[in-house]
């Protein structure tokens, strides 16, 4: 009998993990009702310092609400949200589905290249986003549906002290202002959305009665390595059931207080999923921070002394390194869970010397809101995988010449999914959401192998995405961008592997007759168009690039090559 058949990874399951949950029909409205009951006085955020407590926070989600509903969001409406992590951030994501509108998140790196795309797809004609970014999305009014364009100054969130200091005309501080706050005209400030005068005070906010687990709540863009992003809706029940296994998975979680250090972006399905939702539903501190920067990180360590960290090996190699040299006490973390790319096995050994809890890792996608496997929390662990299925999670090995074949225990195929957390589909690609399913399973596009005792460890990525700090950078995105640049005649984008499990995005060019080798002014042209983690750090010059008889570009090959130049 094969692994999945006997589901034999359930002999690693803790004590404490049930084999089988009971997810009760919550929704996310659910989950924020019960913890507001629960937890009114608890302090629900931590930004900078400046404190709010859940019965406070709940005051504010329900002038935003009622604000977003003066506007006319309506049921099934779409808002778009483009903010860091912030206090307004975490309100807007509730004041939207307290309405029982859809929030799609987006980068507020982004450029309106990259979002112009997204939003004639979804169609939002309300964008809530940060200050700095709405120079940017008023690019998008003439082409998209955009409409309204509500402001967020972060500075507003901080505590009085940080807000006077900001605005005195010391030129350190006028410095660091201009890179977290800037001007914003034609938008309605965030502070106006929540006064009295657009929707008063929300008292009167009643979330829609039909409102359940199928409903969605959530999209976020996602692609493989061609063709434009796509949009993956997430349901109530699929957020849901993520976040009641990730509460069951890790030990003791929500039963004694909680700090969770929110390094990871709530724009990312990991970030919203084991922050934004599970924060909430266990009533957790979350201390907010805008970036992962490590003197904030360090001073959050020192002083509210985090216990539950999910971030990617970079973010804990940075912190390991820099509690090292600043002699920080990180033995508050009880708990830490990774994603994105392969955690280094040194990193683990490191992290739960320093802090004396776990560090584990698993494997997710947006389109399974995201986790389906993780490491147990327990001696049993198993390095270089990326775990077992988590509860009411199937994952089969299947051949990838034909999907209906299960391959052997111990074989590579293709990572199939089955479970509560699989998404929805894909917004207006009916075809895309049926090639993206076969037979009710959900094709990753990864290879992978499945032990004898269930445990799964990666082999491949079929979809070539790469992996960059824990950001997925689509090769095809910015090979078109590339492409239009009249230096470049033809290009592939590979991700070179680090030593911390990430890679490095590198471009592979051809050039253009009488065209000159210029890396730099090529990174300057995309930075004009991409997010900075999304353009190449190198460029390498080929005569010919490696391609197929029908003249697709080979990326294997392309990269292999690179790393034999490299090593070379």
């Amino acid at each position: 009998m094969s692994a999945l058949q006997s589901e034999t990874w359930l002999k690693y399951f803790p004590e404490w993990v049930p084999h089988r949950l009971d997810y009760a029909d919550t929704t996310i409205l659910d989950c924020y009702d019960n913890n507001l009951a629960k937890n009114p006085d608890k302090t629900a955020t931590n930004f900078f310092g400046r404190t709010q407590t859940y019965a406070e926070v709940d005051r504010q989600v329900r002038r935003a609400a009622a604000g977003l509903k003066a506007f006319g969001v309506r049921p099934g409406d779409r808002v778009a949200i483009l903010l860091p992590n912030c206090p307004q951030h975490l309100i807007a994501f509730y004041a939207v589905v307290k309405l029982g509108a859809i929030v799609v998140e987006h980068n507020p790196l982004y450029t309106a290249h990259e979002l112009e795309h997204p939003f004639q797809d979804h169609g939002a004609r309300i964008a809530i986003c940060w200050d700095k970014a709405a120079g940017m999305l008023e690019q998008l009014r003439s082409s998209t549906p955009l409409e309204t364009i509500i402001s967020v100054d972060m500075t507003q969130a901080m505590p009085a002290v940080q807000r006077a200091a900001l605005k005195l005309p010391v030129p350190k501080l006028r410095k660091l202002r201009n890179k977290i706050t800037a001007e914003a005209p034609n938008t309605v400030p965030w502070e106006a959305l929540v006064g009295s005068a657009i929707g008063g005070d929300g008292n009167d906010i009643v979330s829609p009665a039909d409102i359940t687990t199928e409903s969605i709540a959530l999209i976020l863009y996602t692609s493989g390595t061609t063709g434009a992003p796509k949009g993956a809706q997430l349901s109530h029940g699929n957020l849901m059931a993520n976040v009641i296994q990730g509460k069951y998975w890790v030990p003791n979680l929500g039963e004694q207080k909680e700090v969770f250090l929110a390094a990871l972006p709530f724009f990312h399905a990991y970030g919203m999923t084991f922050l934004v939702l599970e924060g909430v539903y266990v009533g957790a501190e979350i201390v907010m921070l805008p970036s992962p920067d490590m003197k904030l990180i360090m001073k959050v360590m020192k002083k509210y002394q985090p216990t539950w960290i999910p971030g990617v090996p970079t973010l804990y190699e940075k912190i390991i390194e820099a509690a090292l040299e600043h002699n920080v006490d990180i033995s508050c973390v009880r708990a830490a869970f990774s994603g994105a790319s392969s955690l280094p096995v040194s990193t683990v050994e490191k992290w739960e010397t320093l802090t004396g809890g776990r560090l584990v890792e698993g494997y997710g996608l947006t389109e399974c809101s995201p986790i389906v496997t993780g490491n147990p929390m327990t001696a049993n662990r198993r390095p270089g995988y990326i775990g077992v299925p988590f509860p009411d999670t199937l994952v089969r090995i299947a051949n990838p010449d034909n999907l209906d074949d299960t391959m052997p225990d111990g074989t590579e195929g293709e990572v199939l999914v089955k479970g509560p957390q699989v998404f929805h589909g894909y917004l207006n690609q009916p075809e895309a959401t049926a090639e993206s399913f076969h037979d009710g399973w959900y094709r990753t596009g990864d290879v992978g192998v499945m032990e004898e005792d269930g445990f799964v460890r990666l082999v491949a990525r079929i979809k070539e995405i790469i992996i960059t700090g824990g950001f997925n950078v689509y090769p095809g995105e910015v090979e078109e961008v590339l492409l239009e640049h009249p230096d470049v005649e033809q290009c592939a984008v590979v991700g070179m592997p680090r030593d911390d499990g990430s890679e490095t995005v590198c471009a592979a060019i051809t050039l253009a007759e009488g065209a000159a080798m210029d890396p730099e002014g090529l990174k300057e042209y995309c930075r004009q168009q991409l997010t900075r983690y999304k353009v190449p750090r190198a460029f390498y010059h080929f005569e010919e690039l490696p391609a197929d008889q029908l003249g697709k570009i080979r990326r294997r090959e392309v990269q292999e090559q690179l790393i034999a130049r490299y090593r070379s």
